[in-house]
């Protein structure tokens, strides 16, 4: 597989992890905090048990791969407070959010010796 594949594959994966984490979170503080409906726990517990399994399909359990996952989430995040909360990003979150992506890039392609 190519660098470019293998990057482009990698950040699906990252932001179908990142969605699924930020909704299995999302939902159960709509619970405790805005007097959301208890059922909402059953739609975050399904989307954290898919956010636990597509852990298991990235490339390693690591550090750099967490430390990658971790830019995208950035990323996602800022899209899910536009998104859900109604909060449009300003240049700075914009800006950081393509620094973040910047960094996962760097960790996930830098060249090493295996």
């Amino acid at each position: 597989m190519d660098q470019s594949s293998f990057f482009l594959k990698t950040l699906a994966l990252f932001t179908a992890t990142a969605i699924a984490e930020i909704i299995g979170c999302y939902l159960p503080y709509l619970w405790l905090r805005k007097g959301g409906s208890v059922f909402l726990l059953l739609p975050a517990a399904l989307s954290l048990m898919i956010f636990v399994w597509l852990l298991t399909l990235h490339p390693a359990a690591t550090g750099r791969i967490y430390a990658a996952y971790g830019g995208v989430y950035v990323c996602m995040a800022v899209l899910w407070l536009w998104l859900a909360d109604g909060i449009m990003p300003d240049r700075w979150d914009i800006i950081g959010s393509l620094i973040s992506l910047i960094g996962m890039a760097v960790i996930l392609l830098a060249p090493r010796a295996n």
